[in-house]
């Protein structure tokens, strides 16, 4: 079989199970983002296919390499790889995302939520003495 569509093949019939496994087991993660983290676990896949891809490609374009020198290429580079997607799921698949921020009126005078005008805490606090005041 060809070196390159064996590295193919063996990378993306790992990268799957890979990143189901990664957001598993190494990030504690369940639930949530499914399709976005496998979307961005096959765009890490690319970038370990092209190291290992790059590395076959120069070993082959400067030498007649025996098999031998190409199982050692791709050892070498899968281990760059491997560090590479590991960096990539921690930093940026898997990364811990800062909860989204509610524009409140301390925040964003304008803003309005839910249909409902933007009201100051000053005006809450006002708003509920009135009602307490008119309770009694």
């Amino acid at each position: 079989m060809d070196p390159q569509l064996a590295n193919f093949l063996a990378l993306l019939v790992t990268a799957v199970a890979n990143t189901g496994a990664n957001r598993r087991f190494t990030f504690g993660i369940q639930g949530g983002s499914r399709v976005r983290h496998h979307f961005e676990g096959l765009i890490v896949f690319g970038i370990g296919l092209l190291l290992t891809s790059g590395a076959l490609a120069l070993v082959h374009r400067t030498t007649t390499p025996d098999r031998w020198a190409e199982v050692l290429t791709v050892l070498a580079a899968n281990l760059a790889a491997t560090a590479v997607r590991f960096l990539l799921f921690r930093l940026w698949v898997f990364r811990k995302r800062a909860p989204r921020k509610v524009p409140t009126a301390e925040t964003d005078p304008g803003a309005e939520t839910a249909g409902t005008p933007a009201v100051s805490t000053a005006d809450r606090t006002t708003a509920i003495a009135s009602t307490e005041t008119a309770a009694s």
